[in-house]
Parts: C-alpha cells; sequence; structure tokens
C-alpha cells in the first residue's frame, strides 16, 4: 500500500506512521517552511513520526493522483479534487472541527479543544481551577483513529474497487476518549439538575508513597473492599459514605488523610507488593526517567534507538504472526537509512509520478454496482466473537461492529461484563444491570449471549462458535483463556482462517504480565499522568483516555492481520498489550529526554507549545474560558481583542520566549478582562478575530455542542428495556455511509437462541442449558 502525508502535526502523521509500521510505502509533503513539528522541542518527536518515510516535494493534488491508495491531509478543501482525479483513492482528512458544520474552520488548539468536550470541565476539585490534561493526548487519539477509518476505506476500495472520503475530526475524536460518555450518564439519569461544579478527582487514585507516588485503581466493589483490608481498615466496610465514590468525594480529607498515612510510611515498591497479592491494579507514578528504569520495560525490550541514537522509541504495540512466537516489530525494521531528517533531500514530484497503485491485499475481487459499493460497510461479512469486558477491550469490538462485523458479545450469567454494574438505577429495580451508560456506549450493533466457559457445555458451544468465526478479541488477564482450554493452539485447530487477538494490560510475557491493569495504571505508567496536574501538586489521572487508545491499536492490528489471512488464507495471532498502545501515543517524553536530558513534567494549564496558556475564570457562577495563543499572529489578534493595552506594547511579548517568560503577568491581564465578560460572549470576540479558545464546558453538556450535533456523532439508541438514548459513534464519516448505529447494545443474553440455533441448539436443548446454569439473562444470584 502507498499513501501520501500531506498533514502537519502529530494527528496525521501518527496515523501514516502507524501504516508506515504495517509496511506502507509513505511519503511525506510538507508545505514551505516544513512542518511546525519540526521545531517543537528538540525536533526528535517529528523525526520519531517520519523515519520511515520519503519526503517529496510538489503539489498535493498533482501528487495525489500519481499512483498513490490513500492521501492523508489536513487541509479540508482538496478531497474532492484528489477524488476527482483518482476516483479510487482513499483520502483521509484531518482537522479540528470536520469538514463542514458550524464550527468548521475556527481557530483551534488540542487545548482548547479539550474545553470543548468538558475535559477540564471534570478534572480537578470544585473550587479550584478547571485541568486540562498534558500530552497532547488528543492529537495521538485523532491518529489512531485516522488509521482506523484509513484501513476500513482501503479494505472496501479493494473489494469494490470504489474510492472514499474519511473526514475524522478531532473534537469528535476526543469527544468518545477525553470523557467517559457524561451526556450519555445524564440522559439515562434522567438529567438531574447539576448540584454545582462537575469536577472531581478519584479517591483513592494517586497517593504519595515514602520515596515517590502510586497509582491504585478501584473500579469494582470488591477491588475497594479489599483496598480497605489491604491498609487495615475492614471496619469502613461497613462505612456506606465512603463505600460509594461520589459520597467518599465529600469526606475526601478524611478519608485521604487514612489512605496516606499508610501509603507515605511505605515504599513504592512494598506497596506494589501488597496491591499485587490483593490482585488491586497498581503501578508506580513515572516521569522520563523512572519510564526507561521500569523493570517490565527493560525486561522486554520495548525502547531501541533510532539510526543516528540520538534518542529513545518504543517498539510497535502489537505483534502479529502465525503463533504466539511471532516478534515483535521494533521501529528499525522500518527506518530508512538516511541523514537526519533535518537535512534530509527531498524527492521531486517527478518521481513520485513513476509510482503504480499497490496489488490488493483483499484477494475477493470487486463487486456490487458502484452506488452499493460506495455505501457498503467495510467489514460486512466477518464475524467476531467478542470476550472482553470494561471499556477499552469492548471499544474494539464496537468499532468492528459499526464498520458492518457480526460482532457476538460473550458474557457469563457468574460474571457479566462489570460496566453492567456502572448503573444509573439502584440494585433493588429490576434489571439494573441493564441501565449501564458505559455498557450502551461501547456495545452497540452487537448480539449477546452468555456462555459458562469453565463448563464443558459452555467451551464445546463457544468452539462450535468458533469454527465459523473470522475473529476472536479477549481482554481477560493472559492465564484465563488457557484455563478455559481456549488458547491460541486449540482454537487455530479448530478453525485455521481464525484471527485471535488478545489485549492483555502489559503483554504475554515480561514480570508484568499477571498483572491487572486499567487505563489509570496505565496514565501513570506511561507518564501522562505526570504531565498533568498543578506544578506544585500532585500528578493527575487523565480518567480513562488509555482504554479506547488500547481499543484502537487492537482495531488497527485486527483490519492489518485481516488483510494478511485473507492474502494466505491463514489465520494470525495478535498481541496488543494496553501499557504498550498507551507508551506509544505518550512517547513525546521520552524522546525529548533521551535527545537532551530534559524532564518533561506539570505546569498546571500552562503548556510548552503555546503562551499564553490558560483557563481563566468568567463573570457567572462556574464559567470558565480556555485560550491558547500558539502563534505570534495570534498574539497580535489578541492583543486587539484586548483593544492594545499599552503593557502589551513590551517588545518582548512578540515572541514566544518573551510571552513565557511573562506568562504570570499575561495571566493577571488576562483574568481581569475575562473575568468582567460573560464565557459565551468572551470566546466569540476571540473566535472572531482567529484566536483559539473555548468554554469550559461541564462534561454532560457534550451531547449539545451544535458542531456535534451537525456532523451527527450522537445517534438515538433504541433499547429494550432503557428506551431511547444518545449514543456517541465513530468519531468519522465514511463516504456513503449515513449512519454507524445499526442495533442497540444487547441485554444480558438477549441473542442466546438465535445465535446458538446457528450451530445447532434447539429449544429442548437450549432449555436444558438454562436449566445448567451454562446460559441465561440474568446476573447469578440476582
Amino acid at each position: 500500500m502507498r499513501a501520501l502525508d500531506a498533514s502537519c502535526g502529530i494527528a496525521g502523521a501518527y496515523c501514516t506512521k502507524l501504516l508506515a509500521d504495517a509496511g506502507a510505502d509513505v511519503d511525506k509533503l510538507e508545505p514551505p517552511g516544513g512542518d511546525p513539528l519540526r521545531r517543537s522541542g528538540t525536533g526528535s518527536l517529528f523525526e520519531h513520526l517520519n523515519l520511515a518515510k520519503t519526503f517529496v516535494e510538489g503539489d498535493v493534488v498533482a501528487l495525489g493522483g500519481r499512483g498513490y491508495d490513500l492521501v492523508v491531509t489536513d487541509t479540508p478543501g482538496v478531497a474532492d479534487q484528489l477524488r476527482g482525479a483518482a476516483p479510487g483513492l482513499v483520502v483521509v482528512t484531518v482537522t479540528p472541527f470536520g469538514t463542514d458544520g458550524p464550527w468548521a474552520g475556527r481557530a483551534a488548539t488540542e487545548f482548547t479543544l479539550q474545553a470543548a468536550v468538558g475535559s477540564p470541565g471534570g478534572r480537578g476539585l470544585p473550587d479550584d481551577v478547571p485541568l486540562a490534561a498534558g500530552g497532547r493526548i488528543g492529537e495521538w487519539i485523532t491518529g489512531t483513529y485516522a488509521a482506523v477509518g484509513a484501513l476500513a476505506a482501503l479494505r472496501r476500495a479493494r473489494r469494490h474497487g470504489v474510492g472514499a472520503h474519511v473526514d475524522i475530526s478531532m473534537l469528535e475524536a476526543m469527544a468518545v476518549t477525553m470523557v467517559t460518555f457524561p451526556s450519555v450518564f445524564a440522559d439515562m439519569a434522567g438529567r438531574p439538575a447539576p448540584t454545582g461544579p462537575a469536577r472531581v478527582l478519584e479517591i483513592p487514585s494517586i497517593e504519595p508513597t515514602s520515596d515517590g507516588w502510586i497509582v491504585v485503581t478501584t473500579n469494582s466493589a470488591a477491588q475497594f473492599s479489599d483496598f480497605l483490608v489491604m491498609i487495615g481498615h475492614p471496619e469502613l466496610l461497613d462505612d456506606r459514605e465512603i463505600a460509594l465514590q461520589a459520597t467518599r468525594f465529600q469526606r475526601r480529607d478524611e478519608f485521604e488523610a487514612t489512605v496516606r498515612g499508610w501509603t507515605t510510611a511505605r515504599t513504592t515498591a512494598e506497596v506494589l507488593e501488597e496491591a499485587g497479592l490483593y490482585r488491586i491494579p497498581a503501578g508506580p507514578v513515572l516521569d522520563a526517567p523512572g519510564i526507561l528504569r521500569f523493570e517490565h520495560f527493560g525486561a522486554s525490550g520495548i525502547f531501541s534507538p533510532d539510526p543516528l541514537g540520538r534518542f529513545q522509541r518504543p517498539r510497535v504495540p502489537y505483534r502479529i504472526g502465525r503463533d504466539t512466537a511471532a516478534p515483535h516489530l521494533l521501529p528499525a525494521d522500518r527506518d530508512r537509512s538516511r541523514a537526519d531528517a533535518a537535512a534530509r533531500p527531498l524527492r521531486t514530484a517527478g518521481a513520485a509520478a513513476d509510482r503504480s497503485p499497490a496489488a490488493p491485499l483483499d484477494a475477493a475481487p470487486p463487486d456490487g454496482a458502484p452506488d452499493e459499493a460506495a455505501g457498503a460497510l467495510p467489514l460486512a461479512g466477518i464475524r467476531v466473537l467478542d470476550c472482553t469486558a470494561w471499556w477499552a477491550g469492548p471499544v474494539a469490538p464496537h468499532a468492528l461492529a459499526a464498520l458492518g462485523a457480526d460482532v457476538v458479545k460473550v458474557e457469563a450469567t457468574g460474571r457479566p461484563d462489570l460496566m453492567r454494574y456502572s448503573s444509573v438505577k439502584p440494585p433493588t429495580e429490576d434489571r439494573w444491570w441493564e441501565w449501564g451508560p458505559l455498557f450502551h456506549s461501547v456495545n452497540t450493533n452487537k448480539r449477546g449471549i452468555t456462555l459458562d466457559l469453565s463448563s464443558d457445555a459452555g467451551r464445546d458451544l463457544f468452539e462450535r462458535l468458533a469454527t465459523s468465526a473470522d475473529v476472536v478479541v479477549e481482554n481477560y488477564t493472559p492465564r484465563v483463556m488457557e484455563q478455559f482450554g481456549l488458547g491460541w493452539d486449540r482454537l487455530h485447530e479448530l478453525n485455521p482462517q481464525l484471527v485471535m487477538v488478545r489485549m492483555p494490560a502489559f503483554g504475554l510475557a515480561g514480570p508484568w504480565r499477571d498483572r491487572t491493569g486499567f487505563a489509570q495504571t496505565m496514565e501513570s505508567i506511561t507518564g501522562l499522568a505526570w504531565l498533568t496536574g498543578h506544578a506544585d501538586g500532585s500528578p493527575t489521572l487523565l480518567r480513562g483516555a488509555c482504554d479506547p487508545v488500547a481499543g484502537m491499536h487492537a482495531v488497527v492490528a485486527t483490519l492489518l492481520a485481516l488483510d494478511e489471512r485473507d492474502a494466505t488464507g491463514e489465520g494470525r495471532f495478535v498481541e496488543v498489550s494496553m501499557v504498550e498502545a498507551a507508551l506509544n501515543v505518550a512517547c513525546e517524553q521520552v524522546v525529548e529526554h533521551t535527545t537532551d536530558g530534559r524532564v518533561l513534567t506539570r505546569d498546571g494549564n500552562r503548556g510548552p507549545h503555546a503562551a499564553p496558556q490558560g483557563i481563566y475564570r468568567c463573570a457567572g457562577d462556574d464559567a470558565w474560558l480556555a485560550l491558547a495563543v500558539a502563534t505570534d499572529d495570534q498574539w497580535r489578534a489578541l492583543c486587539s481583542v484586548l483593544d492594545q493595552p499599552a503593557w502589551a506594547a513590551d517588545a518582548a511579548l512578540a515572541t514566544d520566549a518573551g510571552r513565557r517568560a511573562a506568562h504570570d503577568h499575561l495571566d493577571e491581564e488576562i483574568s481581569g478582562w475575562a473575568g468582567a465578560l460573560d464565557a459565551n460572549d468572551a470566546v466569540e470576540r476571540l473566535q472572531a478575530a482567529g484566536v483559539p479558545a473555548e468554554v469550559v464546558i461541564a462534561p454532560r453538556d457534550l451531547s449539545a455542542n451544535p458542531q456535534l450535533r451537525h456532523r451527527g456523532l450522537f445517534e438515538v439508541e433504541h433499547h429494550p428495556v432503557s428506551g431511547d438514548t444518545e449514543v456517541p459513534m465513530l468519531p468519522f464519516r465514511l463516504s456513503g455511509v449515513e449512519r454507524w448505529l445499526r442495533a442497540p447494545s444487547p441485554t444480558l443474553g438477549q441473542h442466546n437462541a438465535e445465535v446458538l440455533a446457528e450451530v445447532g441448539v434447539d429449544a429442548d436443548r437450549l432449555g436444558a442449558l438454562l436449566a445448567d446454569g451454562v446460559v441465561g439473562d440474568r446476573p447469578s444470584g440476582l
């Protein structure tokens, strides 16, 4: 596959890096003056993202029609021109807001987009300023989703011979990853009136130890109960206010004193050892030097140097092979032997014109009428068995289902997906487990069955289903599938064309192999939490983004494995570890540190890529605006909005370095200006002048955003128990596809009869299975 990357920044570059890592031949086209990412920090991040690419020059439209399969661009107006010149071309457009809608073309940075989706609005203490996440995570997330859209569109193009436009917006990608479906929670709860600021911190979460920081995650009631026993306070098990996260937060000072009295008396290693004994997800909170010293990364060989030895970078976050011995791909496997990127010679447009389209990876011939093909779903005809739970696992088959796969979610009445239990209804109400907003948000378009895989009958039925499946996806701890007797060797024996995707927290090898981990664990170990928080305070959790990051990397790997399967007729084993997916999107810290020794750290709402940058209080109750000045032109525009105040005439402020040095003073002046204005009015004035700014919304208000409503991110789920609810779907448009949502999330065991009939289970046999507890439609004991 041949691709042209005609984008600037992280998102498009990471999309095409993911393709280059998989063997695509990628060219890089920069604007006059070069990609601004070259001048970010040491420039090593630009080098890391583009090492496997060949640099070309010319015009994107002229180049795009000369033998490429795919063009990635951040210029909204060129998609139609490109596709007009090459109807079979797939074009991916990556922009802040998408190519149409009332906010299209609006000034933005990743920081201001966070405000627009409510990320800082839900992070921090109620009486403190909203707090943005560090690490530019929104750009990396967008790039990962762009790779998913690109691979899906390429698959459809190869099958049907019809090109496509994938239109992805950062706003939408961040809306489905950087907040945990707050509007869905609000809708399913009946939109109760807010009782104050939405900002909270998880308790317990990041806690000090005698020699550093540690994160502890208690996502389930059982984990929290075990945590109380671990810290020596089992008497708190009877305190209902402490048991519930919302009321625990109201008593946070009291509870944190109890927790920290225990953690600060121990080293990080001692806390980790005890948490491991209780199987409580925990991990160290690391900066760049700590990441490089982390035992699991060292033992697994995750980092390697670039060709010139300037910096360290993580390996490709998945492996694909014919068996479990498949090696991990190192970046060096795709590096090109050439000089430093800053001085690299550019290939001319004429050289690129000699290209011919790559041979299709999909052996199926083009079929269907053009109109029908243009609207076809890329994964129609693919069957997926979904053995996942929580968020990181289910979001992967959720994307596969939206793209057309027949996804069968496999749960057990003895252990349903515990996201069902994150419910807006109390356990006193019938079928309360069917009211879990997060479950609804990542399980639409799936059929659902229950099977007790610890029973002979349950395993037999699963094996029968696997013989006709294309993909099995699971995210249990590594030992579980082997304990069921359903590891790769057995499934491959049953179905040699099967793709098995495993999503362990820390991989299938290494000293942390058998530890459990959640998004909070990954945010802490990979340094994202280190970049989030006040300069004089503790590191702070992002709260969830690493779940969909892992899920979308799993989708990328699954699509690649299906391509290999289609080409060879042989199934593939795939491993995508959650921590390595997170490490790849958090790699800037390690790349920069190993280049010049600097340790990136948190600095409140300030950041290294814009100055001034901050969140400022406006008139009214808990009203805030986020503002970021990323260029000198934007600084001059800001001065105009402020009516050219005398203090802004200081010549030193004309440069980023000067503004950064005067940040305290600038914050005071901007705060005085914003404090007298309505937040919406202030943002309207700034946007009219081209200054990136957004209102910091309460997370629950996300679905009211006019751009998201125009783009159709939210679609209505018609559910047999919970009724109608708007849930977000894929954050990109694919030409010809009107909507992604075709069926609601399944109730527990809803499709037992339908799915099991496909492997020969009649009504009498189903009744026997129900009587034996192999299948069911209610959680055991309820």
